[in-house]
């Protein structure tokens, strides 16, 4: 396999893996720290990922718990949850925060998943044009003499199928978290 091939393929895995921690910040009606992960708390005069702040658990399948280390923090937790984007109200009883994630409407199971297959499309176009950058590249060293016809067709065709596979990759994770979301 050619070079630009390699390189062309440890982006696309990349791409792929990106895609996987997108998806874990899609809510689905389980609860998953992952929901976490942007949300940025005002404490000791700077900003600072809420994991650093407290410890995270899940207690039940449908419940998320916060307990700051330091207790004084709760009402910055509090409020940078109620500023992210996440949709759960928290729930303070004074040494911990809890987040109950509601069960999901019929409805809001649909939108979810019109979301993430956005998302899916945003990461296939993305693998494509990693495709076409390889492809750029190949012609232009076939230009330079360094590859001849032949092997440009052949490393084209091998790009092809690299792209096929990642693409396939995506689709598949689409519908696991398809599946996940829609079962009740």
């Amino acid at each position: 396999m050619s070079e630009v091939i390699l390189e062309m393929a440890e982006k696309m895995e990349k791409s792929v893996d990106a895609y996987k921690v997108e998806l874990s910040k899609v809510r689905t009606g389980r609860a998953s720290l992952a929901l976490l992960d942007d949300i940025r708390v005002n404490a000791y005069g700077s900003t600072m990922p809420l994991n650093q702040v407290g410890t995270l658990t899940i207690p039940e399948s449908r419940t998320i718990a916060i307990q700051p280390w330091d207790p004084q923090v709760l009402p910055a937790i509090e409020k940078a949850i109620l500023k992210s984007d996440i949709g759960l109200t928290p729930v303070s009883d004074g040494k911990v925060i809890r987040l109950n994630i509601p069960q999901l409407t019929e409805e809001r199971r649909k939108e979810l998943v019109k979301q993430v297959k956005k998302i899916a499309e945003e990461f296939r176009v993305a693998i494509r044009n990693l495709r076409r950058d390889a492809i750029d590249q190949l012609k232009k060293q076939k230009k330079d003499k360094e590859i001849s016809e032949d092997d440009l067709f052949k490393l084209q065709d091998e790009a092809q199928s690299e792209t096929d596979t990642y693409i396939a990759q995506i689709d598949e994770i689409t519908a696991a978290k398809e599946k996940e979301m829609l079962d009740v």
